[in-house]
């Protein structure tokens, strides 16, 4: 069953109310002997399992956690590390948790400088992070190894820095895997064109860095023929990208393969399906909801899932874990890498919503 079961979904289940379904949970007594059987059912129906001593030692204190990654859209990636961090305060309903949180834009280097500025000198017992730029990670994780404030990094990780754990797929292998799909579906010595987003600032995110990296190690190894072309897109002035495509499909007409490395691999198949171009094959990144609705529509032929929402769920409750029972935790947590395509993409929906 689900293990998102929650003390107020049991006791609804049960008839009874919240601090009764507690009271049994923690042997507190109190509690007639109809409404422990009706809990006890509900509990055995959805093999609900209780953090011991949860209760009684979160209770002693609370905590407070920040939290900062790139901007939070609709159905977009980021927004599924949200819903994970969510969903684990779910679990630990328990636990007294002021959690802030504190955005900035990933396509603007002075906009995550800004926020990281801002938030280096606020209290807190411990820090949650999306890095997308390298040096303004690690200017900000070295304040926290100052201050002894324990980080954790989701989606991407700093070799430089001093995590307590981070949770992440390996981009360098995710490039690898991203070069053998495109080369196993085109011929050789064609073009493949890398979609590469426009920063302000002039640098790239970490993980494109990376993806870049064994993308092309992947190509020499393997002695590949084919050319590639990088290709700049801008997600925050969506207006230069018919230049940025005019100009490709303009001159090069032998373009058969895209590789967008980021999750905005839609913005490229909508102007391929508004402008009539036929037989590009294109791998893209991430499940987003206009990603998914771009592969349906066989735009898209392979997206890469990095299991975003597990990620954030397991993110903060490793931190909780750390800060409540000081648990020993595991620094380096790579998650499994998915290939979806359009026919499949419905059947892993629905598994990926039973994960928690």
């Amino acid at each position: 069953m689900n293990k998102k079961i929650r003390i107020i979904d049991i006791a609804k289940m049960a008839g009874v109310s919240k601090g009764t379904v507690d009271r049994v949970l923690h042997n507190r007594g109190n509690v007639s002997e109809s409404a422990r059987l009706a809990i006890e059912k509900v509990l055995e129906q959805v093999n609900y399992k209780t953090n011991i001593h949860i209760s009684g030692i979160s209770l002693k204190r609370s905590y407070k956690i920040i939290l900062t990654t790139p901007e939070v859209s609709l159905g977009a990636y980021w927004e599924s590390i949200h819903n994970g961090i969510r969903h684990a305060l779910e679990e630990y309903e328990n636990v007294k948790v002021e959690l802030q949180v504190f955005t900035y834009n990933q396509y603007d280097i002075y906009s995550c400088r800004q926020t990281f500025e801002k938030i280096a000198g606020f209290e807190m017992d411990a820090l949650i992070i999306g890095p997308t730029f390298h040096e303004e990670t690690l200017n900000l994780c070295k304040k926290m190894d100052d201050r002894n404030i324990p980080y954790i990094f989701v989606d991407s990780t700093i070799e430089s820095a001093a995590p307590l754990a981070f949770f992440s797929a390996d981009h360098y292998v995710c490039g690898s895997m991203m070069a053998k799909l495109i080369t196993s579906i085109i011929q050789p010595q064609t073009n493949i064109a890398i979609f590469h987003a426009v920063r302000t600032g002039d640098r790239s995110a970490n993980t494109t860095i990376l993806r870049k990296k064994g993308f092309a190690d992947y190509l020499e190894k393997n002695r590949c023929t084919n050319l590639v072309l990088s290709i700049p897109f801008s997600v925050t002035e969506p207006e230069n990208n018919e230049m940025y495509l005019f100009r490709l499909f303009g001159s090069q007409r032998d373009t058969p393969a895209i590789v967008v490395l980021n999750s905005r691999g839609n913005l490229i198949a909508d102007y391929l399906e508004e402008n009539h171009i036929e037989d590009v094959k294109m791998i893209c990144m991430d499940l987003t909801s206009a990603n998914i609705e771009a592969l349906k529509k066989g735009r898209i032929d392979f997206l890469i899932g990095q299991e975003p929402e597990y990620q954030g769920f397991y993110a903060m409750k490793t931190m909780l874990e750390y800060l409540i029972f000081k648990k020993p935790v595991t620094k380096q947590n790579y998650v499994q890498l998915d290939i979806l395509i359009k026919e499949n993409i419905d059947f892993y929906k629905r598994l990926s919503n039973m994960m928690y």
